[in-house]
């Protein structure tokens, strides 16, 4: 069994809701065309960069992925996690959401986490 998680690279005003209608468009095969926010490329760049989604490394038994390669678009990365997920890749992508100001979204039970507000 697998669970989902996908980040989302939303306005900073952007309430659970939108995030909830774009992961529809999504799963009918919407995708926008235009480059690709730089806050996902960074998650996925530091993401794959622990946890690889391509060539040899992904037969290894440590990779965290149901699914390979990730479902990657210009606004959104969607993983898909194998059931025994160690903790600390969770915390990893829960960590660089954060960091990166990337909303993450649970599709287990339709949460969506907005980045933390951080003060400067």
């Amino acid at each position: 069994m697998s669970f989902d998680l996908v980040v989302w690279a939303m306005p900073p005003t952007a309430v659970p809701d939108a995030v909830h209608e774009a992961n529809a468009r999504c799963a009918r095969g919407e995708h926008p065309q235009r480059p690709a926010d730089p806050r996902v490329v960074a998650f996925y760049d530091a993401l794959t960069s622990h946890y690889p989604d391509r060539g040899p490394h992904v037969a290894e038994s440590a990779s965290p992925w149901a699914t390979v390669p990730l479902h990657t678009a210009a606004d959104h990365i969607w993983m898909r996690l194998d059931e025994g997920c160690p903790d600390a890749v969770l915390e990893t992508i829960e960590r660089l959401a954060g960091d990166l100001d990337l909303n993450l979204l649970d599709l287990q039970d339709g949460s969506v986490y907005p980045p933390p507000v951080r003060i400067r």
